[in-house]
């Protein structure tokens, strides 16, 4: 299975596939273009009457407090977007400083923001929208058409909460197209509103569309200690809420689904791209592989009549940014879901939002981790206190139960006869201590995906040395500290009698620690503090049991 799985991985890499020339020849295939069954492929290109700067500059370029893009006059398409505030790698001072002091390489490090759109051809990734005609209508403006704007940047400047960004397009038949552009301060959603003014000789009937286009990431971005955070489309819809839509299922069947409000989204490992249409009306969502290897999903609304010497406005919404859940929440509904959990999603989200709760008095995720091990732990102690007095009881008969063991050493069945007259008689339960652990595995996971998914641990520092939470502590220090704390617990326990399983829970230390030096260092700080807590409560339990009658 390894060797397959390598095999896959090489061809992913390494098999050269067909290239893309540049942008321009991927958007210009006509099959990119959302088709109904109302629609006709045979429409004439408009004439576009260039009556601004954007005709000859080619791209608009937008810059706010959060966000820095440009918008191609061609059918107004965003593209090369970055998130202003985060990073693709932190500078991380005190450990190259460290590194530094004792003769280490120190790798430059790559601090420009994070692309999330992208222009360049193999890692094409663009927001179009645009108008698909009905009826015999004429085309109106699409993601091929020429807009025009009257400055080539704009700029969001300080005390300033919103920037509009206006762009047109005019057939010489009387049809006009304007698409504006709001951005608001502090914010990762982009209101658009596209008014179709006709003062044509006749009355013009289409839909407006928005849609993703990407080219599949080849990078091996967001891979979890063996599990690769998941890249691909996803919908939500009110029949089936969220679903995922990866690119083998676009190349299988192309998606066709109706539903009231809803969201199509692009999702990456902290980052999400999301068309939201108006929530009050019936969307039509549809997904496309095209010919290039690069994969369209969207939607597109009902169909509306524009009469003549009349006008009428479309609107959307798009999302892109971090995927911060509260702020995703206000966006649209379900949208905080491409935070995915997994199936522990149930666990998963009242950790982040205790998290969340925790860090907006502390200011500190590291210590939010350490609140959050005391509440759990807290929720535990009831169960916990009555595993570890079982334990203590196992210990404290422990001399006798070896005394049986030699006793009846050439009777096997005798000995375990005695062995659970005495756990009856002592009310002891030899799996008394399993439970709590057993208990706590699907609250670490969850806690494991919590500290991978969520943005907010990205590069988020601790203190001292842990400078980023949501990867490895880089000089494996937490990792030694949790396996001697789980050495001392295990010291607390009793000794299993047979000398191989013995021997065996001897080297749990050695393995636990070996997995934990790959972990997310804010995970292995929860096991150490958990760790430690249990010591306590062990010791002095044990010592309750030892001194009574």
């Amino acid at each position: 299975m390894l060797v397959f799985m390598m095999q896959q991985a090489w061809e992913a890499d390494y098999v050269l596939k067909p290239a893309v020339e540049n942008v321009s020849s991927a958007v210009n295939a006509r099959d990119d273009v959302p088709a109904t069954s109302a629609q006709t492929q045979t429409q004439p290109q408009p004439v576009v009457t260039p009556d601004a700067v954007a005709v000859d500059a080619r791209v608009i370029k937008i810059t706010t407090d959060v966000l820095a893009l440009e918008i191609n006059a061609e059918g107004g398409t965003i593209q090369n977007l970055d998130l202003l505030n985060y990073p693709i790698e932190k500078e991380n001072t005190i450990v190259d400083k460290f590194r530094e002091t004792f003769g280490f390489a120190v790798a430059e490090k790559n601090t420009s923001p994070v692309r999330l759109f992208n222009a360049q051809a193999d890692k094409l990734f663009v927001a179009q929208s645009g108008f698909i005609a009905s009826n015999g209508s004429a085309q109106a403006a699409n993601h091929h058409s020429v807009f025009s704007a009257q400055k080539d940047s704009y700029a969001l400047e300080v005390g300033q909460e919103s920037l509009t960004v206006p762009m047109t397009w005019t057939d010489n038949n009387g049809l006009q197209v304007t698409k504006t552009f709001t951005f608001k301060r502090g914010s990762y959603e982009i209101d658009l509103a596209q008014t179709v003014k006709n003062t044509s000789e006749k009355a013009w009937i289409g839909r407006q569309y928005s849609q993703l286009l990407k080219t599949p990431n080849k990078e091996k971005n967001g891979m979890l200690t063996g599990m690769r955070a998941y890249d691909g489309a996803v919908i939500y819809t009110q029949a089936n809420k969220y679903q995922k839509v990866n690119f083998d299922d676009m190349h299988d069947e192309n998606l066709d689904v109706a539903s009231v409000g809803g969201w199509t989204a692009m999702i990456q490992h902290y980052f999400a791209s999301a068309w939201v249409p108006p929530a009050d009306q019936e969307n039509h969502f549809y997904s496309k592989e095209l010919k290039l290897g690069q994969y369209v999903i969207g939607t597109y609304s009902p169909s509306v009549t524009v009469d003549v010497n009349s006008e009428a406005q479309f609107t959307a919404q798009l999302f892109a940014g971090p995927k911060i859940q509260p702020m995703m929440e206000k966006t649209a509904t379900g949208l905080e879901l491409t935070v995915d959990y997994s199936v522990l999603t149930f666990i998963g989200k009242p950790i982040y939002w205790l998290l969340n709760q925790i860090h907006g008095l502390v200011g500190n995720w590291g210590v939010a981790i350490i609140g959050v091990t005391f509440v759990i732990k807290l929720l535990f102690f009831p169960l916990s206190n009555a595993s570890f007095k079982s334990m203590a009881k196992m210990r404290k008969i422990q001399p006798r139960l070896k005394e049986l063991q030699e006793r009846f050493k050439d009777d096997r069945p005798r000995f375990n006869n005695e062995m659970m007259a005495m756990y009856r008689k002592e009310k002891v339960n030899p799996l008394g201590g399993c439970l709590p652990i057993l208990i706590q595995i699907p609250v670490f996971m969850a806690l494991y995906w919590v500290l991978s998914e969520t943005v907010e641990f990205r590069q988020a520092p601790f203190m001292l040395w842990i400078q980023d939470l949501s990867i490895q502590d880089p000089f494996f220090v937490l990792p030694i500290i949790m396996g001697i704390s789980m050495k001392i617990q295990q010291s607390l326990n009793t000794a299993p009698i047979d000398p191989v399983q013995a021997k065996v829970m001897k080297m749990f230390p050695i393995v636990f620690t070996v997995f934990f030096l790959f972990f997310p260092a804010g995970l292995v700080l929860y096991w150490v503090i958990n760790n430690s807590l249990s010591i306590l409560q062990q010791t002095y339990i044990s010592k309750q049991i030892e001194n009574a009658k």
